[in-house]
């Protein structure tokens, strides 16, 4: 076998084991995603009130989830980008010996990982914020329009029918930069939310197997840490990573919803939170944060924890396939 081969076949797999993740995390969650996006659109309007306009109208259960299909097809997509370059850039890092000369990456001389839950390559807080915030604002940027129609398919200020539909329309009003409204914002919010989530979860993973490491002892803690232990230790961390990144965020968040709805009165994002703060008060900027905290938490968690097992799984099966030939 060529020693490339593994790299490619770990690089597709990555793209499709993100593309899984974001698919069905997307699907389950797009009603929190949508009441989100209803409560950002009007301060006035709480998530209790929303809630009950929608489930007394017509087909209530169908509407909790419409734009699901541009939801799924953003955030699939975007997490299968995101996840594919996070991982080249983190590999990149691991393997520069620049990198590891200055200390910035944190693994041993002999390269060898960490004992942790974490199937992905052992790196400093520096490497973790950067490589985070890269992958996730060139995913978003190549993403945007997806994430523009799917914002539109969740208000209740547009009544798009089709995804065709909808980019005709945004084209014909708007041109081409109608798909990109609120990149600003965007790259403000995913960006450092990224960074910081891969920053946090990292470390919390670190800090929960110190912990287990402390509770348990030798092959015991590695079996166990192989198994049911590290999906746990997975998913705490990224609840909790994605509650600590997502507080931070959201006032950008919020400024990119009203850019991407109201672009007539919102014209950039210094105008918007100025004019939202002017109008609204500065608790403008944190709508939709209680739904925004629980679907990131819900979501995040369930990808990256799905994300790092697949891999892992991957991983052990082509090593032992490699060490049969």
């Amino acid at each position: 076998m060529s020693n490339d081969r593994p790299a490619r076949a770990s690089s597709s797999f990555h793209f499709v084991a993100g593309l899984g993740t974001g698919i069905v995390s997307a699907s389950l969650l797009q009603p929190v995603d949508l009441l989100k996006t209803r409560v950002q659109q009007a301060h006035s309007t709480s998530l209790l009130h929303t809630f009950r306009d929608i489930t007394r109208g017509p087909n209530s259960l169908r509407q909790l989830w419409r734009g699901t299909l541009p939801s799924v097809i953003r955030t699939g997509f975007g997490s299968a980008l995101y996840f594919s370059t996070l991982n080249a850039l983190r590999q990149h890092v691991f393997r520069s010996n620049l990198l590891t000369s200055t200390g910035v990456v944190s693994m041993s001389r002999n390269g060898a990982r960490s004992t942790s839950s974490s199937s992905l390559p052992q790196l400093s807080n520096l490497a973790n914020l950067t490589t985070g915030a890269i992958a996730r604002a060139s995913a978003g940027l190549i993403m945007m329009p997806a994430t523009v129609i799917k914002v539109r398919y969740e208000s209740s200020l547009y009544s798009y029918k089709t995804l065709l539909g909808a980019g005709s329309a945004i084209f014909k009003k708007e041109g081409i930069k109608g798909f990109f409204a609120g990149f600003g914002a965007t790259a403000l919010r995913d960006a450092p939310y990224a960074g910081i989530y891969v920053l946090f979860y990292e470390q919390s993973k670190r800090y929960l197997s110190r912990v287990k490491d402390a509770t348990a002892a030798g092959d015991a803690l590695l079996k166990d840490m192989r198994s049911g232990s590290a999906l746990s230790i997975n998913f705490a961390s990224g609840v909790l990573a994605a509650g600590l990144a997502t507080a931070i965020t959201n006032p950008f968040d919020a400024v990119k919803t009203r850019l991407q709805l109201m672009p007539g009165k919102y014209t950039n994002m210094v105008q918007a939170c100025r004019q939202m703060v002017r109008e609204e008060g500065f608790r403008s900027l944190l709508d939709g944060l209680a739904l925004r905290t629980g679907r990131k938490a819900l979501s995040s968690a369930l990808a990256w924890t799905v994300y790092e097992e697949l891999v892992r799984r991957a991983e052990t099966k082509w090593a032992e396939t490699e060490g049969a030939l």
